[in-house]
């Protein structure tokens, strides 16, 4: 047996390196390996985050694991030739994967496995520190577990950044005979896929963190409510939810502590506003997903009338290594009242787009340029967009902007599920205004008079303003508009829907107009 014979390879699963033509260069290793009687073991992990190399190809050598990228399926016989299984010299060759500027200046919490293990292997899972909070977890009385939650200061990842201990213990402390987990993974943003990575790339540990909830409120069935785009997370999730309970670490008795937790995956139908909470409620009853009026909490009268905790993918995948390293290892991350970490999706006109996961206090111009790498198209970024389609869009002046729910909320920004989508000098900002109304227009729910209607209006009267037609009352109408719907509406389609198109109107005003000047002088 040679020396490269039994190497692991390492080809992502993950949907953006599927798109990229992994399948295709993990089928033609594995042709290659056979063709020249090599025996190599072929790891489909997740995706490490950086879009601009995948497919990335990683190889396990006696000196860690040397990365590869992007590599195409011509190229794999020529990696052979270069013995790469042996960590050769190649053009493609990134080097070690550890020493990767990109990845080492992180700090991966919850990010910490994925790209690096078999996303359904239990044993791999525990081999990389899996199931250690769980275990704790187990040891504990549910108040202990929901003050871990608490102390640690981790918010709600899902956009409203709503404490989380303070839902649990709600959850606790509500007498029934019947309470559930429900994870909100109807991740409907543009410019967001943490929760698909992280379903793609280490689904245990979102499996892990909801039985970790299930234990510290005494609840003992969990769903997770998927967005119907995204079958490979559907499938990974439901090969890992088999193999754990397989393992002993689902069911009715969970590794001999008494404790049961079934878990199971619904998917959604395609409606954006089936990630608000209630809707997602309904949708999971079967019924049509409409915002359900505030109070009762979900809380207290979630699915099926019983208490219920909902919470977002990354919320419920922070919670294992708050239970394992205990609350302040996690709070010790981050600033003000934003503790921990949060998986950033740079997307947009960026030269690397990909996932970054950093303490919060980073600012939005170190993450477009130290890691982003500036625009694409080599022109200058005018604007970016923050938090999905219904985030604000900051000009540069705002660039110096840490990443900070508070700090965003002083500038009328919010952070969301830390999507960042950038735009150079080339956009026309009085359309990106005109999508954001149009957008809330299509995923309206119909309930609420100010969402369903104000946002139809806010598309004619933004056409008016662009045709040049009374641009100054128009102006004023879109601004009428968008306060009733901030303050009118049921629900944060209707109330954040604004934030979009009044900061356009703000810092980019230029562009409201028959013809935006900056383009003007472009042509």
């Amino acid at each position: 047996m040679s020396a490269v014979q039994c190497v692991k390879v390492y080809v992502p699963r993950d949907a953006a390196a599927l798109a990229l033509g992994a399948e295709s260069v993990a089928t033609a290793i594995a042709a290659e390996a056979r063709k020249r009687g090599i025996e190599i073991e072929l790891v489909r992990n997740g995706s490490r985050g950086m879009f601009w190399l995948e497919p990335l190809v990683e190889v396990a050598t006696r000196g860690g694991r040397i990365a590869y990228a992007p590599v195409k399926t011509a190229d794999v016989t020529g990696l052979f030739d270069a013995k790469f299984l042996d960590g050769g010299a190649h053009a493609l060759r990134v080097g070690a994967v550890a020493e990767i500027a990109y990845l080492k200046q992180q700090d991966r919490l919850t990010f910490a496995r994925v790209g690096v293990i078999d996303p359904l292997s239990v044993e791999d899972y525990i081999a990389h520190g899996g199931y250690r909070g769980l275990t704790r977890a187990l040891a504990m009385a549910p108040g202990e577990i929901v003050q871990q939650v608490t102390d640690s200061g981790l918010r709600g990842r899902g956009g409203a950044a709503f404490p989380a201990g303070i839902k649990w213990k709600t959850v606790l402390d509500t007498t029934s005979t019947q309470k559930y987990i429900v994870c909100n993974a109807d991740e409907g943003d543009s410019g967001t896929f943490s929760d698909r990575m992280l379903m793609e790339g280490d689904p245990l540990c979102l499996i892990e963190g909801m039985t970790i909830a299930g234990a510290a409120v005494d609840a003992t069935q969990g769903y997770i409510y998927l967005r119907s785009e995204y079958p490979h997370a559907y499938r990974a999730l439901n090969a890992a939810i088999a193999n754990a309970y397989t393992a002993g670490w689902l069911g009715t008795d969970i590794r001999g502590s008494g404790k049961r937790f079934d878990l199971e995956v619904r998917l959604g139908a395609g409606a954006y506003i089936c990630g608000e909470e209630t809707s997602l409620l309904d949708s999971l009853e079967g019924k049509r997903g409409q915002v359900r009026f505030k109070p009762p909490l979900p809380a207290i009268k979630g699915l099926f009338g019983q208490p219920t905790v909902i919470n977002n993918v990354i919320t419920l995948a922070s919670v294992p290594i708050i239970l394992y390293r205990a609350a302040e290892y996690y709070r010790d991350y981050g600033v003000g009242r934003s503790r921990g970490t949060l998986p950033i999706q740079l997307a947009g006109n960026l030269k690397h787009t990909g996932l970054v996961e950093k303490a919060f206090g980073v600012t939005l111009r170190e993450l477009l340029y130290d890691y982003g790498g500036g625009s694409w198209s080599g022109r200058p970024i005018r604007a970016v967009q923050v938090g999905g389609p219904l985030g604000a869009y900051m000009p540069e002046a705002q660039f110096d902007t840490m990443l900070d729910y508070e700090a965003f909320a002083a500038v009328g920004a919010m952070l969301g599920h830390g999507g960042i989508v950038a735009f150079d000098d080339s956009v026309d900002m009085a359309e990106q205004a005109r999508y954001a109304m149009e957008f809330c227009a299509v995923e309206s729910c119909g309930k609420c008079t100010p969402c369903r209607i104000g946002s139809t209006r806010g598309v004619e009267t933004i056409d008016k303003i662009r045709r040049g037609e009374r641009v100054t009352e128009n102006i004023a109408v879109v601004e009428d508009l968008c306060n009733t719907m901030k303050f009118g509406s049921l629900c944060a389609l209707g109330g954040f829907t604004p934030y979009p198109v009044m900061s356009a109107l703000k810092h980019f005003k230029e562009d409201f107009g028959p013809l935006p000047t900056h383009l003007e002088a472009a042509e």
